[in-house]
């Protein structure tokens, strides 16, 4: 196979600077081949490398009484939650490829990180999911939104997953650049636990699944730039996903992971069979030899560089002890696999790529990952100056509205509040069976874990807004927010993982928010004594209409010892008392109130007091345990007010509040005060219920009664339930519908 000579131009076309290159040659003591730069573009990607925001991450706190496995060991975080089980969960972005091509963007983003999970013998048995759009009034969102969300249910409905919970955001810095992040959960045994090392010199080394093709070739340096005009043109590089074969790679995985035959498994996503045989070789301390000519491909002509590149979906590196191949084979047949033994472990410590019979490529293989000879950065930052007019926003000068409960009305149509009911009933929340809480329900998720009385609280969370504004702050919030939703669902909060977009990471205002955001969630980590346990960095979310704004996803799991001790949303039976955990301020600061009512995007975020809200963090699950909630809800979007009426209308019951007001109304009812929850409580559990929150230290205030047809909240507000159901489930889909395009046209 003839290539074309290297040089530093081919290599700056690559996506290298001159001095990674230089590197690249100093290393070697060479040129490197047009096989090997390959390599190199693709594994020192930032989106292989991390090599702009790994110095960052290690400041994050790692460890834990519970860790299993530490972040950026294997390819998901794994956390012991007794009985010898551990949680494996992770979370990444499919953002660029979900912009151009939604639909198959969103399939094999939900396929990649099922594959995280088990190829490390976990099985998964839930997925969620954080997804941000432009605003509805332009017409490409509608079409987004659809294209994505049915990628999503396809792929998690066709595998067998249930998707358990997640969130849509509305804004127009996300127009041209949609979020589109995937979290799968699963459970193995401690013991059973697969590690993506290739062990033993002389163990073979096999390639399972799919047949290799050209798709997605450089997609992982593709979703390393900005999206631009010419971003259409790469759809090449967006792979396509099949749940179906997926599925037989689960059960075929883990029915191998029983026997003596498998050393270690790598799925392969970005950059395909060269990061999956470089990261296994380093993290072993070994090297792998491949010929690609034993690579099964579907497509003619297929060379080296194309067959390393490829992020063909659906396939397993799979190193197998030597002598029990066969044992392996049967398993694939069974599960009607094809598997192509493409090479062995070395003890070279070298990746060796072979075509037709001539050495293609030779490098180091700890040369090309992530803590190896990869660049880690350290960029430089800067606070933009805008911030200081945005923080200084004082909303009291705004005139009060005449009538609250119009301004209620408005919030439960606005697209960041209202049912997302018309995107989940197209997931299947229910395979499996597992299910115990999903589709609105719950502040969080809840799933049984199999085989016992034990469930998992799951969320996916961020305010952009906030960070945006106040990036430490606003990072702190979405830890705080994480673990105070699962702690509402009755559960201990153990454990979060991390997708965080942001914008070009080589401009140094943009590098900012990334650099707080990373400050303030080591402070709420910290301060909860949870760990990172892994996650994802996705950069380059920019386009010529500007930068999307800062958003780190966080994905929070709890523990519940009994699944009959969560929670619900929804109040219960009449008469039970209505109560404020924690302090409502006036936090108007960034509100949804703010934005709907007054058309501002601006003002401090909620102050966050961290001892006090690790305190009601940790008072909520004991509640929960003693049977002493009927329901629990956290104050976030539309304030207290809102948070009241999500509660009646999951309960289809009225309430009758009246408590004295601290400050003006609109402080009350729509202020976003963080570390706030609205609970429902028996009157006969009252007394207990006050006395443990006064062992915690947690304010509590009696609001009113659950009772009669009417949200009444004081002389504020007057709604029928029924009235606002209707505004509350029919906003979304209505603003959708007359978003869509007429039949016969597209919307660009």
């Amino acid at each position: 196979m003839q290539y074309p000579d290297v040089s530093s131009q081919i290599a700056k076309q690559h996506g290298l600077t001159p001095e990674e290159f230089e590197q690249i040659c100093n290393t070697l003591g060479r040129t490197p081949s047009y096989v090997e730069l390959g390599l190199y573009s693709v594994m020192w990607s930032e989106h292989c490398s991390y090599k702009n925001s790994i110095l960052e991450l290690k400041r994050l706190p790692r460890k834990g009484d519970r860790v299993v496995v530490e972040a950026g060991e294997e390819n998901a975080g794994l956390i012991d939650i007794g009985e010898g089980l551990a949680v494996c969960f992770k979370i990444e972005s499919h953002n660029h490829p979900s912009a151009i091509e939604p639909f198959q963007g969103a399939t094999t983003g939900v396929g990649g990180i099922l594959r995280d999970i088990f190829s490390m013998g976990a099985r998964p048995i839930a997925a969620l999911n954080s997804l941000r759009f432009g605003s509805l009034d332009h017409p490409r969102t509608a079409r987004l939104l659809e294209g994505v969300v049915r990628g999503i249910a396809h792929y998690g409905n066709c595998f067998g997953v249930p998707t358990v919970a997640g969130e849509i955001y509305f804004d127009p810095s996300y127009t041209e650049n949609p979020l589109v992040n995937a979290m799968a959960v699963g459970i193995v045994p401690i013991n059973k636990v697969i590690k993506a090392a290739a062990h033993g010199p002389g163990n073979p080394v096999f390639v399972v699944g799919a047949s290799t093709g050209r798709d997605g070739i450089h997609g992982a340096t593709f979703a390393s730039e900005d999206l631009s005009e010419s971003s259409k043109e790469k759809r090449p590089s967006v792979q396509i996903g099949d749940p179906f074969k997926e599925k037989l790679l689960l059960e075929a995985t883990l029915e191998l992971a029983e026997t003596d035959a498998l050393i270690g498994i790598q799925d392969m996503g970005a950059a395909g069979i060269a990061c999956s045989c470089s990261e296994t070789s380093a993290r072993a301390g070994t090297g792998i030899e491949i010929d690609v000519n034993k690579v099964s491909r579907r497509e003619n002509g297929m060379n080296a560089y194309e067959i390393c590149l490829s992020e063909s979906q659906e396939r397993m590196l799979v190193i197998l002890k030597k002598g029990h191949e066969q044992k392996a084979i049967d398993i694939f047949e069974k599960w009607d696999l094809h598997a192509d033994e493409i090479g062995m472990v070395t003890d070279s410590k070298r990746y060796v790529i072979f075509e037709d019979g001539a050495q293609v490529a030779v490098v180091p293989s700890d040369h090309l990952v992530l803590g190896g000879g990869a660049p880690q950065n350290k960029r430089e930052y800067s606070r933009p100056a805008e911030l200081d007019t945005l923080l200084q926003f004082d909303p009291t000068h705004l005139p009060e509205q005449p009538d609250w409960t119009t301004v209620l009305e408005k919030l439960l149509a606005s697209p960041n509040i209202s049912s997302r009911r018309h995107v989940f009933e197209q997931y299947d929340h229910t395979i499996g069976a597992a299910t115990q809480q999903g589709g609105g329900r719950s502040d969080a998720g809840v799933v049984r874990v199999p085989g016992t009385r034990k469930a998992l609280a799951l969320s996916v969370d961020c305010n952009s807004r906030y960070v945006s504004i106040d990036p430490r702050r606003g990072a702190q919030l979405a830890v705080f927010e994480g673990a105070r939703n699962v702690a509402c669902a009755g559960a201990v909060p153990v454990g979060i993982t991390n997708c965080l977009n942001f914008a070009n990471p080589m401009k140094p205002e943009n590098y900012y928010f990334f650099h707080e955001s990373i400050s303030g969630m080591s402070d709420a980590c910290t301060a909860l004594n949870i760990p990172v346990t892994g996650g994802n960095v996705s950069f380059y979310n920019e386009s010529h209409a500007g930068p999307v704004r800062p958003t780190p996803v966080i994905g929070m799991v709890g523990v519940l010892e009994d699944i009959d001790h969560a929670v619900t949303i929804g109040f219960k039976d009449e008469g039970d008392f209505v109560a404020l955990l924690g302090d409502i301020g006036p936090d108007l600061g960034a509100s949804e109130y703010l934005s709907v009512i007054h058309g501002v995007v601006a003002g401090a975020p909620p102050k966050l007091d961290m001892d006090a809200h690790t305190r009601l963090i940790r008072l909520l699950p004991e509640l929960a345990a003693r049977g002493l909630l009927k329901s629990a809800h956290d104050i976030s979007e539309g304030g207290l007010a809102g948070t009241v009426a999500e509660s009646c209308i999951a309960g289809n019951t009225g309430v009758i509040l009246t408590f004295p007001g601290k400050g003006r109304a609109v402080d009350t009812l729509f202020a976003e005060s963080a570390g706030c929850v609205v609970v429902s409580v028996d009157h006969q559990s009252w007394p207990m219920f006050k006395q443990l929150c006064h062992e915690f230290g947690v304010l509590v205030q009696m609001l009113g009664r659950v009772g009669g047809e009417l949200i009444a909240i004081n002389d504020w507000i007057t709604l029928p339930v029924s009235f606002a159901e209707d505004i509350y489930e029919s906003a979304l889909p209505r603003l959708l519908k007359s978003k869509q395009p007429v039949t016969g046209q597209t919307a660009n």
